[in-house]
């Protein structure tokens, strides 16, 4: 499932990789021929990493069109509530429901080829009731844009914007952004790739160590 352990390194840390990649599966299963990341796999990788005491980083790859967004969030919470540093790095795309993820992480980077999609919620099936429908998916799409703006250096406004561009998708409404493009808006909070990625755990996780020590001297 593209979850293995780095720990070759020269400083010997050792670093959970989690890969996210295709569609994000919720409840209910996506085509058999379809590429998907299970929820129900992702969470129990991230409550491993934070109980186990020899895990010193997450680095986080993201290659995603989107999908379940209850599924998604939960994941981006999980993300976020871990104790140990954690990095993620968007290659290819990181659409939709795939920004809250990318967001999640300490720090976030992106290749400069990547794209990022960010538009409104969508809903499929019968709508009984359309003015209790709309306000629903109101609140699910603030739920995402606050969640977005309180982990990157943008502003839920800026990207209510985005989301409704009318300009730049020719069957939707929304916008993609190129990796720089998503640096400059204050989404991501840098472009690079695996080295980059990697080099910013590793101090992430010698800064991490040393406010240990200071709090107990007496670790290694």
């Amino acid at each position: 499932m593209g979850q293995v352990t780095l720990d070759k390194n020269p400083k010997k840390h050792r670093v959970e990789l989690l890969t996210i990649i295709g569609e994000v599966e919720g409840h209910e299963s996506a085509p058999s021929q379809s590429k998907t990341t299970k929820y129900e796999h992702v969470l129990p990788k991230l409550a491993m990493a934070e109980d186990d005491k020899e895990v010193e980083g997450l680095l986080i790859l993201l290659n995603t069109v989107g999908g379940d967004v209850e599924a998604g969030l939960a994941i981006a919470e999980m993300i976020a509530s871990l104790s140990i540093p954690t990095v993620s790095l968007v290659l290819g795309g990181g659409h939709s429901i795939g920004v809250p993820m990318a967001v999640s992480a300490d720090y976030s980077f992106v290749v400069p080829s990547a794209t990022m999609v960010i538009h409104p919620v969508r809903s499929s099936g019968m709508f009984i009731g359309v003015a209790q429908t709309y306000r629903n998916m109101e609140k699910i799409q603030d739920r995402i844009t606050n969640f977005i703006a309180s982990h990157s250096h943008t502003t839920q406004e800026r990207l209510e914007e985005l989301m409704l561009d009318t300009t730049q998708l020719v069957k939707d409404v929304g916008t993609m952004l190129e990796g720089k493009e998503a640096v400059e808006e204050g989404l991501i909070d840098e472009v690079g790739g695996m080295k980059e990625a990697l080099a910013k755990l590793y101090e992430l996780i010698d800064v991490c160590k040393e406010r240990k020590k200071k709090v107990n001297p007496f670790l290694n």
